[in-house]
């Protein structure tokens, strides 16, 4: 039985390293996912992007692969060379790779909840967090998802626990400001919304 885990990341480098210690963990590219807030251009078409960190710019690598903008690949250099620039309903301009970028821009056309709850939900995340990963992104969060074995769940979820951010607490931060659930059709964060909303939790709360 395969199971879905995910985990939100204040932190794109956070969110590297979950990924990095999926793939150490022997979990396929194909069944990780990364989708993370570009309001403020950190993923820019102008400049040389080398997240994987191995002196080639990722896009440059991932056309040589064959790789496509939310087609769920990742190639022989990971998941993270597949980066591309996609726009999901209520989220904004983001940067994502795998298996969720694409469910979530299929189930933009005909999902009533949004392209990226429709597709976390179709995982068998549940609405109530699915919404709160939703939320977190257009935030400026990342979100790191991947599809493992139920038998190895225990294991993985220690990798992901790393630097997540306490999903309860933030919602219960968020409500407390009087926001109920994610709106697709809401106002995508902007650049200085997004470094506010960071500054937050940038002394440490999660």
């Amino acid at each position: 039985m395969t199971v879905t885990i995910s985990r939100l990341y204040d932190s794109y480098a956070d969110a590297q390293a979950a990924v990095r210690g999926l793939e150490a963990a022997g979990v396929p590219h194909s069944d990780i996912s990364i989708i993370a807030n570009n309001s403020d251009n950190w993923f820019s078409t102008d400049k040389k992007v080398d997240r994987d960190r191995d002196g080639v710019d990722d896009r440059a690598e991932s056309a040589g692969k064959g790789a496509g903008i939310g087609a769920g690949i990742g190639g022989a250099a990971g998941l993270l060379a597949g980066l591309g620039l996609l726009a999901i309903p209520g989220l904004g301009p983001v940067v994502a790779a795998g298996w969720l970028a694409s469910t979530a821009l299929g189930a933009a056309a005909g999902a009533a909840t949004g392209g990226i709850v429709g597709a976390l939900t179709e995982a068998g995340i549940s609405q109530e967090d699915a919404h709160v990963y939703a939320e977190g992104v257009r935030r400026g969060g990342t979100l790191v998802s991947a599809r493992v074995p139920d038998a190895d769940r225990a294991r993985l979820d220690a990798i992901l626990n790393k630097s997540a951010v306490n999903l309860r607490d933030r919602s219960a931060v968020w409500q407390k400001s009087g926001w109920k659930t994610f709106d697709p059709a809401s106002k995508p964060y902007g650049a200085d919304e997004v470094r506010k909303e960071r500054q937050l939790y940038a002394g440490g709360m999660r």
